[in-house]
């Protein structure tokens, strides 16, 4: 397939270079204006990809989208004309909301979604590691979208495992309550996800899971609060070194997810009127350390 992967950060690069190596035709599409970009995955050899190709946007199969949410919509409303309807375009970052955006810019694309749990690090700008080996579920948004099945053959062969997800917000929204519980609180109090486990947080943990899980209800993605909360302290431990993306964010100063995550599920929760105090809480904390930087 010809492949152009928008927003080549960790994730991006990963999949850049998994792809390639699986025999696809990738090239990237960046802020930075070089028309060639070289990455690295670990100790393999350099690989050069085109970057900022027209033609090679023109001419795409499939448009991976690995920016973070809040960077999506302006980052493909100037590349519009060069999609061709028939281009797959597939979503993959944290937190929810975009779709409906880009559905609405791209409205005759397959619109697919993905998440996954693979870990990536860029400890320079051009080189990759592979921190992580986790699981990649794609699905379908719109009823274009939804006849792609073929893709999680695609995506498992260049990096294993990936599966299609007949209901793909069940998938999202379950990452959506990882993310409230995770990504705030270590942000906040700028520590690594495995510092969570100590008792001094759990309640907060509780009590943002279980408001998570009364809204994924309410919205018809049936869930149990304790399963929940069980699946949020597996991924703590089991990321326990890891700095969530949100810390990252905050302590380099830069505009977070909170929006695309927390702040989605208050758009849901008023919607159901559901009181989420705990997240309402957390988002209007990252919310003021944001404003502080302004202000200052």
């Amino acid at each position: 397939m010809n492949i152009v992967v928008l927003g080549p950060g960790a994730i991006g690069s990963l999949w850049a270079l998994s792809l390639h190596s699986a025999g696809h035709s990738v090239s990237l599409w960046s802020r930075h204006n070089q028309h060639q970009s070289t990455l690295q995955l670990g100790t393999s050899p350099l690989v050069r990809f085109a970057n900022n190709d027209t033609a090679k946007l023109q001419n795409a199969d499939l448009l991976l989208v690995t920016l973070k949410a809040p960077q999506v919509e302006t980052a493909i409303q100037p590349l519009l004309e060069q999609i061709d309807p028939d281009c797959i375009v597939i979503l993959m970052h944290n937190g929810m909301g975009t779709a409906d955006i880009v559905a609405e810019l791209l409205p005759n694309n397959p619109l697919v979604l993905a998440t996954t749990t693979h870990g990536a690090y860029r400890p320079e700008p051009n080189k990759v590691q592979h921190t992580g080996v986790g699981v990649t579920q794609l699905g379908g948004h719109n009823e274009k979208g939804k006849q792609c099945q073929f893709l999680a053959e695609v995506f498992d062969h260049a990096l294993s495992a990936a599966q299609w997800h007949n209901h793909i917000e069940q998938a999202l929204w379950s990452k959506l309550a990882i993310n409230c519980a995770i990504n705030p609180l270590t942000a906040i109090h700028q520590i690594t996800n495995g510092e969570l486990a100590a008792d001094s947080y759990r309640s907060t943990l509780v009590g943002v899971v279980e408001e998570v899980a009364q809204v994924m209800n309410a919205e018809g993605i049936v869930t149990d609060a304790v399963k929940l909360e069980e699946t949020v302290f597996n991924v703590i431990h089991a990321t326990a070194k890891n700095h969530s993306s949100m810390q990252q964010d905050i302590v380099h100063q830069r505009p977070s997810e909170i929006d695309f995550i927390t702040g989605y599920l208050l758009k849901c929760a008023q919607t159901h009127h559901i009181a989420v105090p705990y997240n309402t809480a957390l988002f209007e904390q990252i919310k003021l350390i944001e404003q502080s930087w302004k202000s200052s």
